[in-house]
């Protein structure tokens, strides 16, 4: 045991402030992720919501005319007789 004082450097004084403001700012940016996904996903409902009551009749039938690839088989063209 001696009886000198022990002298704290900055070093080991400012090593806990560095990990404490890292922590700080993890903490805003996961903060601010999540505000953005909130936002993406909150503007995504309010955009189909809206999109879904401005429909008009014509709307429903809108590709009524077009098929699809896969709707069509040999049997639709005759038999070639």
């Amino acid at each position: 045991m001696s009886t000198e004082p022990e002298i704290s450097t900055s070093e080991e004084s400012s090593g806990g402030n560095v990990e404490r403001n890292t922590l700080r700012v993890l903490g805003w940016f996961s903060m601010g992720m999540a505000v953005a996904a909130l936002g993406i996903y909150v503007g995504t409902e309010l955009r189909s919501r809206y999109k879904f009551k401005r429909r008009t009749p014509y709307d429903f039938y809108a590709n009524a005319g077009e098929r699809r690839a896969s709707e069509f088989s040999s049997s639709e063209f005759g038999m070639g007789i």
